[in-house]
């Protein structure tokens, strides 16, 4: 909550919040300043993703049309005058990458998803994505060729993904700005060595770069093991 009021955005967006509508904190409850849309997992205690939004947007949609997909609560889309928001939490591989054929069904299902409203406005992407794109992105990339986030058939995807129309923010602005990370693990003090993960990003299309001002890693506010990206965007 201090965060919020700090950073106050027009439209504020969570992943992973493990948590039904129903049991939502009371403090979260009775935010007065923004409308909120949940989408939760039916499996309890797991995925789930949250848009608090200062104006009320035209329409909401909940998941990517994938009914394997959506029982996990992953994706919520905020319908705006100008651009779609989409709010996402991809699957991991998992450890031993057991679920990375899950996860690459949910990049076909995703991107088609994603052409679908990019035909009818532009798109802003924000969330985990759950890969580290390219070796910049984290601290050990030759340690985790074979560890999910970082595995080629994930990086491949993401190449996929942008070269259907898309920009990764934060690496079109600074794109030899190295150290910069999302997430670290709780283990071995990652943290304070600064051993992390690039994993959420800002992605928008192509359209809306002319009204891009700047991407920020809040690296230093905690309260997680991922930290808030700020875009800074005339939609």
């Amino acid at each position: 909550m201090e965060y919020l009021n700090h950073e106050s955005p027009d439209i504020f967006c969570v992943q992973e919040t493990k948590c039904n509508e129903s049991k939502l904190p009371e403090e979260i409850k009775n935010l007065k300043l923004y409308k909120q849309y949940w989408c939760s997992s039916k499996k309890e205690g797991y995925a789930g993703v949250g848009i608090f939004s200062v104006r009320e947007p035209k329409s909401v949609t909940y998941g990517i049309e994938d009914d394997e997909q959506d029982e996990d609560g992953r994706c919520i889309t905020a319908e705006y005058e100008k651009f779609y928001l989409v709010n996402v939490y991809v699957p991991n591989a998992g450890r031993k990458l057991v679920t990375l054929d899950k996860r690459l069904r949910w990049n076909d299902s995703f991107k088609k998803y994603i052409l679908k409203l990019d035909e009818k406005k532009p798109v802003i992407i924000c969330g985990d994505m759950n890969v580290s794109h390219q070796e910049i992105d984290l601290a050990r990339p030759k340690n985790n060729t074979k560890n999910a986030g970082f595995t080629p058939q994930e990086r491949d995807g993401m190449t996929d993904f942008l070269k259907a129309g898309f920009i990764d923010l934060y690496r079109y602005i600074y794109p030899e700005e190295k150290d910069v990370y999302s997430f670290w693990t709780y283990m071995a003090n990652a943290r304070s060595k600064n051993i992390g993960w690039r994993l959420d990003y800002f992605l928008v299309s192509e359209k809306l770069m002319k009204g891009v001002c700047d991407v920020k890693y809040r690296t230093k506010v905690l309260g997680s093991d991922h930290c808030p990206v700020t875009l800074f965007i005339n939609a």
